[in-house]
């Protein structure tokens, strides 16, 4: 019997119901699932994540649809694609890969993975880690010091 391993990536910041959905729906393909979580440095196509590293490693590490949580590498994000071998590669709605150039690039290297687009999470509006930030802004302000004497 062969395992079908399945990787899902992100940064993986301020973990909520989007992650989650991305993660479950990920596993439902497969029998493992492997999650690359991106490194601090390795972040330039948005802000710079707000919890480290290590951090969002044990938060993703610790969700139920989880088998294994990685860091990615440091140079090259297709070592640890290599290392898994996985059967299947599942993207995010919207991270930004391009699935031809993506599958091009895998070839290159002898990988072969089918990929997958998870489709986005529907249910309410802090499905991303930038509306979760401009929640937070609107509901405490930018100079709320009322609350954190007593918070």
């Amino acid at each position: 019997m062969t395992i079908r391993r399945v990787v899902a990536t992100g940064t993986f910041d301020l973990l909520h119901p989007g992650h989650l959905y991305y993660l479950e729906e990920s596993k439902k393909l497969g029998d493992e699932l492997w999650v690359i979580v991106a490194r601090d440095a390795n972040v330039r196509h948005k802000p710079r994540p707000i919890i480290p590293e290590e951090h969002r490693l044990r938060m993703v590490a610790a969700l139920k649809p989880v088998t294994h949580a990685i860091l990615g590498d440091k140079t090259d994000m297709f070592r640890p694609i290599r290392e898994i071998n996985p059967t299947l590669i599942t993207i995010g709605f919207n991270q930004h890969f391009d699935e031809t150039k993506l599958h091009q690039q895998l070839s290159e290297r002898c990988l072969t993975p089918e990929i997958v687009r998870i489709g986005k999470y529907e249910d309410g509006d802090l499905c991303s880690s930038r509306f979760v930030v401009q929640r937070i802004i609107e509901v405490r302000g930018k100079n709320d010091t009322c609350n954190e004497e007593s918070g």
